[in-house]
């Protein structure tokens, strides 16, 4: 059955198992009959489906005569969305389903042999299984000898017997390739001939009954002598063109359990000739390869493998790939000169071209951002611009480089099926999505944004494939011979049954060595022929073998097999290109993610991991100090030795902070957070406690806009969690970028992230984040950061202030020294007499303060900042600890938990020295403070 869904992440269905009761009236019934679908309302349990008002919807698809050519029914809509056309009729009194049709109105064709159908709530989160088939029409045959739609493998000169019967007197036609070699003239209700077989036949026996027919098919096939032959060394999996001559094309296929392999295409009239033959390789017989000669330079060829088991596919290594389902919809605008699909073939079909000239890059040397240091605007292009194409977002650089993000990152762009997606429903990983456009206009894209110093990042869904994918199709389980099914045992690169507990699609087995090859291959491929810089690996924790899908808890531990899978792919990237980005979106143990984030960190490497911090950050942007402490921003807090952790409040698979503001927002008298430019305020305070905190970071587009759409708004305007992946309002259709009020806040973000940019004290390593600190706020939802570097000349301290409480409040600073501090969003100058002395925030108001070095004199400087306090080997274990401090007369050191706790505290002996603290505290984080009379210290301390 074909269903080509476009989703992202995960797409969890509860499966209602086992074959439901049904009946039709009238039945047996033609295709022009007006026929009643009827099920039994005990076959559905609504509220386990957590459906209302009986919302079931059939699911349904058609076949020709020969129950072959499957398509949808027109009426279906998408499946995490079903038309309201196709849902059932329910009568309370009856307790039933039903739906009334006519089969050729109702499919949208004529010649239909039968259809199948499954039950299913709106958002496909619930449906029945197995697919119903319900044949078509008065007469019926059985072929019995062969199976129908079967292949059959005889020599030459072999004489096979043909058999079948049919429920009422029919007279019989058989042909083979389109010819009648055998017919009868008196009707009987069975049919027996014996066949000779000279060569390959597709067959087809055709039963007539007055007005109606039947057709049943089948393959007779003869066996193929392949040479075995050492495959050339230019030649590799996929298409490969010869080093020096224009006319040669190199094909390999790694094809094991395939007796022998054709190649057909637009060079030979997609003809199944012996000439196209693929031979195998010597050393690995499972390879088949071809070498093409004779082609013509720069013309644009089309082709498949068709294996002896009838698959027809595209390459896998495919960079482009022609799709009948997809490119009709794809307009000259975006994607000019779009080869046709070649008439008569289906599915997806591979394209090459000798003599091509290759892109003039402009940029060969670009430097990438640290890692640490990543500012990444997550952009899915679908929804950024109207256009939805490469064009339009090359004309969008300015918006973005003004916005001072040194990267970005694009939802999958590799081929996808459908042209509306998030595209991680991705069926070839190697090829390039003809949906926003050519492989030329990325390329403009990707160099265009390396001029003005953005790294470009790529999504990419390794964890899973769909069944369009060749490496899926090649060996499937196909009962309906539609060409897809679910995956066969002796697939050589996925599971048959999931190995972990968030599958979706089709589950890699990552420790196939054939896995391993393609994804290597996959990496190559964007990083070398487009330049990206880099990847966010989906799902990593699909990358398992250990658990089954249905173990959350195992899928979500500790995995070794894993961590040494991904260990082994970053080795790989990082031979390809050494300074790529690997981030992984993991989001799961500490000791996993340490494994990874420290990996080869001594040479400078090491993998950056997904840091989820969207509860707490929406806690305190809507007011709430309940779950509001996000001082897991912190990177050491995860254990690991650099900062490799991406912060990030908002991404593509969580709500949108604004649409939580406005709608749960708090409220306290006149203030509401409620209110849109209320909210926006905010919005800014949210930049400010978050691009300050040293290391990466990621913002989902158009929130330095204040966008507030929810994740599962529908095209229709409506709230549902079916709806997530649905196409969403563009900000700049909408005018968001030339309101003052939203715009303010990209412009509030654009000076903070400037200040990241280019001040240094923004990539020190010591730093602390203090938020929901009730010891010191009772109200909680004050937030402190912290930033520190005496190393550095001129700005050596940050403090950020911010009030998310929805009253004011007269903050304590607590900033290290007395002295001049500059107001880093206005450039005043405050002169603090006492590091204590609070300041005034109003409700959602910020303050972001440096040393002010430029007015003070050097004297000055170097008394104002030799007032230090480090903790030699943190994170640290229970024993000794020391403590190095300096320039604190008359200090004294308190230590507390994170909740304010005192835990002790004493004095320090002199100005400047060692301590020796003995630490028994139970493992977690605590503060140690220093106070003194030449100002405040404060640090983390972390026991394991």
């Amino acid at each position: 059955m074909k269903k080509f869904y476009s989703v992202v992440s995960l797409l969890i269905a509860v499966f209602v198992f086992g074959q439901i009761n049904y009946t039709i009236t009238p039945n047996p019934f033609n295709e022009t009959d007006a026929i009643t679908l009827t099920i039994p309302g005990d076959q559905i349990d609504e509220a386990a489906w957590g459906v209302s008002n009986n919302a079931i919807y059939i699911w349904s698809w058609s076949f020709d005569t020969n129950y072959q050519n499957s398509q949808d029914c027109p009426t279906n809509g998408s499946w995490n969305n079903s038309s309201d056309l196709n849902k059932l009729s329910y009568d309370a009194v009856a307790d039933t389903y039903s739906l009334s049709f006519t089969p050729t109105s109702f499919f949208g064709r004529t010649g239909i042999g039968k259809f199948g159908f499954l039950l299913k709530d709106k958002s496909g989160s619930h449906q029945t299984s197995p697919d119903i088939f319900v044949n078509v029409g008065v007469l019926s045959l059985n072929l019995t000898n062969p199976a129908a739609n079967s292949l059959t493998s005889v020599p030459a000169g072999s004489i096979i017997n043909i058999t079948a019967t049919t429920n009422v007197d029919a007279t019989f036609q058989l042909k083979a390739n389109g010819t009648v070699v055998h017919s009868t003239t008196a009707a009987s209700s069975s049919y027996s001939y014996q066949y000779t077989v000279t060569q390959d036949a597709n067959m087809e026996l055709k039963a007539i009954q007055g007005s109606d027919t039947k057709t049943a098919s089948f393959i007779l096939q003869l066996p193929r002598n392949v040479i075995s032959e050492s495959i050339p060394g230019w030649i590799r999996q996929g298409i490969n063109y010869h080093p020096t001559d224009q006319t040669k094309v190199g094909l390999a296929l790694y094809a094991p359990n395939k007796n022998f392999v054709h190649v057909i295409g637009s060079f030979n009239n997609w003809a199944v000739d012996d000439a196209y033959l693929m031979k195998k390789d010597t050393t690995n017989p499972d390879l088949y390869w071809i070498e093409l000669s004779g082609l013509t330079p720069q013309q644009l060829y089309s082709f498949q493998y068709r294996t002896n088991d009838l698959r027809k596919v595209a390459d896998p290594y495919s960079p482009q790939i022609l799709s009948s389902y997809d490119d009709p919809s794809i307009s000259a605008a975006t994607y000019p000169n779009l080869p046709a699909f070649p008439a008569g073939q289906d599915f997806e079909v591979s394209t090459f071209a000798t003599g091509q000239s290759p892109y003039n890059w402009q940029v060969t040397n670009f430097q990438r951002p640290a890692k640490e240091n990543l500012v990444i605007y997550e952009l899915l292009l679908r929804d950024f611009t109207q256009e939805k194409n490469w064009q339009s977002l090359i004309n969008k650089i300015s918006y973005l480089k003004s916005l001072n993000i040194n990267a970005i990152e694009l939802l999958p762009i590799m081929e996808f099926d459908g042209n509306l997606s998030w595209g991680y429903n991705t069926s070839f990983h190697y090829a390039l999505d003809k949906a926003y456009g050519t492989p030329e206009k990325f390329k403009e894209f990707v160099d265009l944004c390396h001029q003005n110093g953005i790294a470009v990042i790529l999504d990419i869904a390794l964890n899973h494939a769909t069944g369009r994918s060749p490496l899926v199709r090649l060996w499937n389980v196909d009962p309906d011979g539609d060409g897809y099914g679910d995956v066969a045992q002796n697939n050589p690169y996925f599971n048959q049954v999931p190995k972990h507990s968030y599958n979706v699609f089709n589950d890699f087995n990552h420790s196939s060595p054939s896995t391993q090859y393609y994804v290597e291959r996959c990496l190559q491929q964007w990083l070398t022929e487009y330049h990206i810089d880099g990847f966010r690996w989906d799902l990593t924790k699909g990358f398992t073998q250990n658990c089954s899908e249905n173990d959350e808890a195992c899928t979500n531990a500790y995995q070794q097999d894993r961590v040494d899978i991904m260990k082994h792919y970053a080795d790989k990237q990082w031979a390809i290109d050494p300074n790529s980005y690997m981030i992984f979106e993991h989001l799961g143990t500490d000791a996993e993610e340490q494994q990874w984030a420290n990996y080869r960190v001594a040479e400078g490497k090491g993998v950056l991991l997904w840091n989820k911090q969207t509860e707490p950050y929406n806690q305190n942007t809507m007011g709430y100090k309940e779950n509001s402490n996000y001082d897991r921003m912190n990177h050491a807090l995860h254990g690991f030795t650099n900062m490799h952790a991406v912060g990030y409040g908002e991404s593509h698979d969580e709500e949108r902070l604004m649409f939580k503001n406005l709608t749960y927002g708090a409220v306290n008298g006149s203030y509401n957070v409620k209110n849109l430019n209320t909210a926006l305020e905010r919005m800014k305070t949210f930049g400010a406690a978050f691009f300050t905190i040293p290391g990466p970071k990621m913002i989902w587009q158009f929130g330095e806009l204040g966008y507030e759409f929810s994740i599962n708004r529908c095209t229709n305007g409506t709230i549902s969690t079916g709806c997530r992946t649905d196409e969403k309002p563009v900000a700049f259709a909408l005018g968001y970028d030339t309101d003052m009020n939203r715009k303010a806040v990209y412009d509030t973000w654009a000076k903070i992230i400037n200040l990241r940019n280019t001040n240094g004290i923004f990539t020190t390593k010591t730093y602390s984040v203090e938020s929901n600190n009730l010891a010191n706020d009772p109200d909680g939802l004050i937030t402190r950061i912290y930033l520190y570097d005496n190393t550095l000349n001129g700005m050596k301290n940050v403090v950020v202030l911010a009030n998310f409480t929805t009253s004011g409040q007269n903050v304590v600073p607590y900033f290290p020294y007395a002295g001049q501090w500059q107001n880093l969003m206005d450039n005043s100058v405050l002169n603090i007499a006492s590091t204590t002395a609070p300041i005034a925030l109003l409700p959602g108001e910020f303050r972001i303060f440096g040393n002010y070095a430029g007015a003070l004199s050097t004297d000055d400087i170097n008394a104002s900042h030799k007032l230090s306090l480090q903790i030699a080997d943190n994170p640290v274990k229970n024993g000794v600890v020391k403590l190095i401090y300096s320039k604190a007369r008359n200090g004294e050191i308190t230590i507390s938990d994170m909740n304010g706790k005192r835990i002790e505290s004493f004095k320090l002996l002199n100005e400047s020295g060692t301590h020796e603290l003995k630490v028994h505290y139970p493992a977690g984080t605590y503060f140690i403070h220093l106070k003194s009379d030449t100002g405040i210290a404060i640090q983390k301390m972390i026991i394991r």
